[in-house]
């Protein structure tokens, strides 16, 4: 049907123009289009409550240009790429295995923008002598609304790289490589490849073995799931001949797409992997065939033969860390799903008005807006800087492991509300927000899912008593908070966390795993909770406004509070209902949304 036949039916006598003013496209605009950070209040005054004066001052100006660009250009790319994903050249014309990826050319632009513009933000960040961390944070969470594939392509590791070259390579091969990250020629070419057939998370059964040959070593074995593997270096678990064959034997290996020589390395990739989302960042199964590659470990111990014994322990405190990246690529997810939700609902008339003034719709948005403020806090907390109400920095270890359980997991219910906000239209590839819901499937898996999780929250409490410095971390946000009665609340959860963990540590060893999910959800709303009370205290003694104790309140009546044997359902007034406007207007800049241009 022609473009003027299907406005000719919108026309038709039984229809009337009130009613075709609902399918006009341009109506339905959503997210692509808006500056991303001039839209988003929560996020501009999270950097407001971190950042000094001069560093804010430096920071808005770049994240507003970067806002602009995650909004427009990179948002319509990660699209097209979703659509048009890489593709796998195995063997040239003379049946050469070249194992070639070929990213399409909507993504190489989408990340040459985003590593112009993120090095443009480090350099003068450089130039006016502040650190660039926490800018440079707040623009991943803006890249990772637009595609978490692209975040992955560009964080799998390139700090990790680095950081064991320049410690354990052998001196010409730490040359070569940290001058290709210098010149910013390998940025977003690194990947980590753990995951083998033999099980994902069970890294201690990986078969992957390597020989001694000279001042390097040879690689075979086969990686079964490898992200971004159309990258030029990969650290990689493998067992040096001679050790155990248990996790104390694994130990990380550098391995390069070109071997010292210039000749091509034993690199193969059999084929890419056709997953539910996260199109943009070529994952596939890679296979090493005397790949020559270097040990990044200290000296050998005597109980552990070739390898030091600790290649396992020192990837997995690598990947606690990459798990907070992992937490914000769940956080973007969940904020791209409210902010769909938002123009959506406020566009869609039904019923005789408009969907976002529905009461049905307005518990669900400010539901939504609570869990992605409450996350937002989580996911910075963990980075460890400081704030203007609590200058005390604290190292944590086992709330990130909560947090990424949390947070994951709702990248995954608010990219599902949004579908269900959107009806049958969420349900079409066209809109939106079903690519929202395949990518945001993949977080609860990468790093580690909310088994292997729980597992780290309990060597946390057994080994170190991670769970004393996360207690700290919360007395300290509730003695800075308001004496009100929703801190009051938090400060008796805190209590009672602290008494159910060391209930935990008497139970029955079976018992006990199981019971480690509750456990570990109890940690991260307790955590959540105390975050979001010292931030509304900030707010009100800084701003002289409300809202944040409003959205601290909303939580922890949901959380948190015990609502009785009529779970709150008799209650004569609903907070989320009677300011609802407020809360959206300190989450979603509506304004913004009337200057843009038409797509």
């Amino acid at each position: 049907m022609s473009e003027y036949a299907a406005e000719a039916v919108d026309r038709l006598a039984f229809s009337t123009p009130e009613k075709s003013e609902r399918y006009r496209t341009e109506n339905y605009p959503g997210a692509i289009g808006l500056n991303w950070y001039l839209t988003d209040p929560t996020l501009q005054h999270m950097m407001a409550y971190y950042l000094q004066p001069d560093e804010l001052a430096f920071a808005q100006p770049h994240l507003t240009r970067i806002g602009d660009l995650m909004g427009g250009p990179v948002a319509r790319w990660a699209e097209e790429t979703d659509r048009n994903p890489p593709r796998l050249e195995r063997y040239d014309r003379w049946g050469h295995d070249i194992s070639r990826v070929v990213m399409p050319a909507s993504f190489t632009q989408s990340k040459r923008a985003v590593l112009d513009a993120q090095q443009a933000l480090r350099h003068e960040a450089r130039r006016a002598s502040v650190s660039p961390s926490l800018a440079m944070f707040a623009s991943n969470y803006l890249l990772n609304q637009a595609d978490i594939g692209m975040g992955c392509a560009l964080g799998t590791g390139g700090g990790m790289v680095q950081s064991l070259v320049a410690a354990h390579a052998p001196a010409d091969v730490a040359d070569h490589v940290l001058a290709k990250f210098d010149s910013g020629e390998w940025a977003g070419e690194t990947a980590q490849l753990l995951t083998e057939r033999t099980g994902g998370s069970d890294l201690g059964a990986l078969e992957t073995t390597a020989r001694r040959s000279g001042d390097a070593w040879l690689l075979n074995g086969f990686k079964w799931f490898a992200s971004n593997c159309a990258g030029e270096a990969f650290v990689v678990l493998a067992k040096p001949e001679g050790a155990p064959d248990s996790t104390r034997g694994v130990a990380n290996f550098l391995v390069l797409r070109t071997r010292r020589d210039g000749s091509r390395n034993g690199v193969r990739v059999r084929r890419l992997k056709d997953k539910l989302g996260t199109r943009s960042v070529a994952s596939g199964e890679v296979e090493f065939v005397d790949a020559e590659a270097f040990l990044l470990s200290g000296e050998p111990s005597a109980d552990s033969g070739p390898s030091d014994g600790k290649g396992l322990a020192r990837m997995m405190e690598l990947t606690n860390a990459a798990r907070l990246g992992i937490a914000l690529f769940a956080l973007g997810n969940a904020r791209r799903a409210l902010v769909e939700s938002l123009c959506y609902a406020g566009a869609r008339r039904a019923f005789g008005g408009a969907l976002i003034d529905k009461p049905l719709m307005r518990r669900k948005l400010a539901e939504m807006i609570v869990d992605v403020e409450a996350a937002l806090a989580l996911v910075f907390d963990g980075t460890g800087a400081t704030n203007h109400r609590q200058p005390r920095s604290i190292r944590q270890r086992i709330a990130v492991p909560v947090t990424k359980l949390k947070v994951c997991r709702l990248g995954i219910t608010a990219a599902s509300d949004a579908i269900e906000i959107h009806g049958g239209n969420g349900y079409i590839e066209t809109w939106p927000v079903a690519r929202i819901l395949r990518d945001a499937q993949v977080n609860t898996i990468w790093e580690g899912p909310d088994n292997i999780l729980c597992l780290d929250v309990r060597r946390g409490i057994e080994q170190t008593r991670a769970h004393e410095t996360l207690l700290a971390r919360l007395h300290d946000a509730v003695s800075v908070s308001d004496d009100d009665e929703t801190t009051r609340l938090v400060a008796g959860r805190i209590d009672d966390l602290d008494a159910a963990i060391a209930a935990w540590t008497k139970l029955d060893r079976d018992i006990a795993e199981a019971r480690l999910f509750p456990l570990a959800q109890f940690m991260g709303d307790v955590y959540a909770a105390a975050l979001l009370t010292e931030q509304a205290a900030w707010e009100r003694e800084t701003l002289g406004a409300e809202r944040k104790a409003l959205v601290a309140r909303l939580y922890t009546q949901r959380y948190l509070a015990d609502r009785g044997p009529l779970r709150g359902i008799d209650a004569d007034s609903d907070d989320a209902l009677d300011r609802f406007d407020e809360l959206v207007d300190g989450a979603f800049d509506r304004e913004q949304t009337q200057t843009r241009p038409i797509s």
